[in-house]
């Protein structure tokens, strides 16, 4: 219904707790927003994995008390996850729990693997037999068939042999392992809370629980937990990083830390760069809610343009809302949206949004605020067009889908019919999210670019590749 990019979803430990289970579910309440569809806990007590997954939203998975007493330890990893090829079901839900010939491993990853299919198949002709369709299964059965004398071996083996993004958590009866793929697609955060280490997708979640922020994991990092302390390591080969940039335009909580930067000013900055490169002759800026809040803010403040809320949202409206009718089907957006009359009337407005992507949404607004009596609506996008795939861990529709890749703004403005469309250039969009000290960083920007830090297999359709 809502024309977004979907993230993929959010991963959370903690090791040495006596509340691990009950700080997992919070921690996994604080990544809610990067997965809707279902949700799990594996907890340890130092001899035995127990589980509790389910479909739905954290709070409904987990809404029974007793459900925490059937998860005892001072241990726990969690997981949420938004499903897209790999199918909407239960068996697909994480963290993935299996026992082996090594006794118990439970794992949740955050990523895709872009070889997940050719490891599959060759794995399958050995012998193996996958009970999910999710590429996460593949680290399972690399594991049980290697020969590595110790745990961080296997782990080490397995993961060489799988190209892609990935950050991930294992637990074991005695230990917690995190690592984070070479090229640091994906935001991985290391904590502490009352001696015990933490780790999640973003660091609200340590905000939550009231865990200390201590760093993020490397890119390529691994750390193993167990009652001697934590160990980092770092095992694979050195690239040069290419944290996804649309962590920062969309999928992160803005109170969260990322890639060392602090997603709120990073997204006001992009507003800011964007009344630089698009500035216009306007009466009041108002954001696309929620996250086009900051932006707007940045832009408002550089244009010197007055900012208001333009734009109410309703918090009750799921993703997943099923309009019962085609003939009601223009109610999508506006169930979700309401433009306020009293601020857009008789105004030149400015509207600020993250992203387009197949420009149906962008439409259906600016038609809403025209009828409450704007006199002219000029769009402006905290990002540069969305024109490709993204193959690391974002649901993106397939390329002939994404306006972008076959219209030029021009056309795309005359589409939404917006009175002006500017979008944040490439160039703009990387100094903007640079690193805390100023200094040049590396992003994965393929969705905009095509140009993709790790090469894929040759797909024989168009279709967007099968996320777990």
């Amino acid at each position: 219904m809502f024309d977004k990019l979907q993230d993929e979803c959010g991963v959370f430990g903690i090791f040495g707790h006596p509340e691990a289970a009950n700080l997992t579910y919070l921690g996994l309440y604080a990544l809610q927003h990067r997965g809707q569809e279902s949700c799990g806990i594996v907890a340890s007590d130092g001899e035995r994995l127990r589980a509790h997954k389910g479909m739905g939203l954290v709070a409904d998975v987990f809404k029974r008390d007793s459900v925490f007493q059937e998860l005892p330890g001072r241990s726990a990893i969690g997981h949420v996850r938004y499903s897209t090829a790999g199918g909407n079901d239960i068996k697909n839900a994480q963290p993935i729990m299996v026992d082996y010939v090594h006794g118990s491993i439970a794992v949740a990853h955050n990523g895709n693997l872009v070889n997940a299919t050719e490891v599959r198949s060759d794995l399958e002709h050995r012998g193996s037999i996958f009970s999910t369709t999710a590429d996460t299964e593949v680290i399972i059965h690399l594991l049980a068939h290697s020969q590595g004398e110790t745990l961080l071996d296997r782990i080490i083996e397995a993961l060489t042999t799988i190209k892609g993004a990935y950050s991930l958590a294992f637990l074991t009866e005695t230990r917690m392992v995190a690592v984070r793929d070479p090229n640091g697609f994906r935001p991985l955060a290391l904590g502490k809370l009352d001696g015990a280490y933490v780790i999640a997708s973003e660091t609200c979640a340590f905000d939550l629980i009231e865990a200390q922020f201590i760093r993020e994991l490397e890119p390529g990092e691994m750390v193993v937990i167990d009652k001697d302390g934590m160990k980092s390591f770092h095992p694979f080969g050195k690239v040069t990083p290419s944290p996804c940039i649309f962590e920062f335009i969309y999928f992160a909580r803005p109170d969260s830390i990322i890639f060392n930067r602090q997603v709120y000013g990073v997204r006001k900055e992009f507003g800011r760069q964007l009344a630089r490169e698009h500035g216009v002759e306007a009466d009041v800026v108002i954001p696309i809610p929620d996250s086009g809040v900051p932006a707007a803010i940045g832009y408002a403040e550089e244009s010197g343009i007055p900012f208001q809320t333009g734009l109410i949202r309703n918090h009750y409206v799921g993703r997943t809302f099923i309009e019962p009718q085609q003939s009601i089907r223009h109610f999508g957006v506006k169930l979700k949206l309401n433009p306020v009359r009293e601020i857009v009337e008789g105004k030149r407005v400015v509207i600020v949004d993250d992203s387009i992507v197949r420009g149906t949404t962008a439409r259906k607004i600016i038609k809403m605020i025209r009828n409450a009596g704007a006199r002219e609506v000029h769009v402006r996008i905290s990002s540069p067009p969305v024109s490709f795939p993204c193959y690391y861990g974002i649901d993106t529709p397939t390329r002939k889908e994404l306006i972008s890749s076959s219209h030029t703004v021009e056309e795309i403005n005359r589409y939404i019919t917006a009175d002006t469309l500017g979008y944040l250039s490439r160039e703009g969009m990387r100094a903007a999210a640079g690193t805390a000290d100023g200094s040049a960083s590396f992003f994965c920007d393929a969705c905009f670019s095509g140009d993709y830090p790790v090469k894929f297999p040759r797909l024989k359709t168009e279709n967007q590749m099968g996320l777990f």
